[in-house]
């Protein structure tokens, strides 16, 4: 396997890890250790921290390496608003656009749902999430915006974790995931996009609230405190 090859499957591998939190936010990362631990030479290591500094996962830190960056509760309501945005944009032209047989192939990949409170089931959950989602933003036929929800839902997948463990959803995601690939089968763009609008809310909702009982405050106050702060003239 070439340089280029084994760089690629180091990113694949470490950053499967920092999404899954294996690798916590905030914690130190040592690029030596990481190559011992993953059994990779140092430069695909090097090459796959360098392309996790460029995606947002890592951060450097001068003279002391690099860790995982943290999520910070305005970055899950900065990333929840696009994603709402980009997601329902997707949906709307999926339902205009795509051929008969993304859509039905979208129709097949709604059938997922995960077990509350085994978490082994979660991450084959949100990998069938990533995949439904990341399918309607591709048959949206827009290139740009199928790769702004595929970062989007990568960003997210760390703190999905908590909205999935703080009660049993399972039914109702199901249900949301399955509306969503009539609507787009049935070619109604506008229930589409509403559909997929609401469903990030909910989505929203479920995870501050996770994050919220985890620092024991109000998760409605907390996004009103947050929303405050994003539309207060600099």
């Amino acid at each position: 396997m070439n340089e280029e090859s084994l760089a690629a499957k180091a990113h694949r591998t470490i950053k499967h890890d920092i999404i899954t939190c294996v690798l916590a936010p905030g914690e130190r990362i040592v690029q030596a250790q990481l190559a011992r631990q993953y059994g990779f030479t140092s430069t695909p290591v090097r090459d796959a921290l360098q392309r996790l500094a460029q995606e947002g996962l890592v951060t450097v830190i001068p003279r002391v390496g690099h860790i995982v960056t943290e999520v910070t509760l305005a970055d899950v309501f900065e990333i929840f608003e696009l994603r709402s945005t980009a997601e329902a944009a997707a949906a709307r032209l999926a339902a205009l656009r795509a051929s008969e047989e993304s859509l039905a192939r979208i129709a097949d990949r709604a059938l997922f749902s995960y077990t509350h409170k085994d978490r082994a089931s979660y991450s084959e959950f949100l990998d069938h999430n990533f995949e439904f989602h990341h399918s309607i933003a591709l048959a949206s036929g827009n290139r740009r915006l199928a790769n702004l929800v595929s970062g989007l839902l990568d960003e997210l997948t760390r703190v999905f974790h908590l909205g999935l463990d703080l009660r049993d959803s399972a039914e109702e995601m199901r249900e949301e995931h399955l509306d969503l690939a009539k609507a787009l089968c049935d070619r109604d763009s506008t229930r589409a996009h509403q559909i997929a609008h609401a469903q990030v809310d909910r989505s929203r909702a479920r995870v501050m609230e996770a994050i919220a009982s985890r620092v024991g405050t109000d998760a409605t106050g907390l996004v009103m405190q947050i929303a405050k702060f994003r539309i207060t003239d600099p």
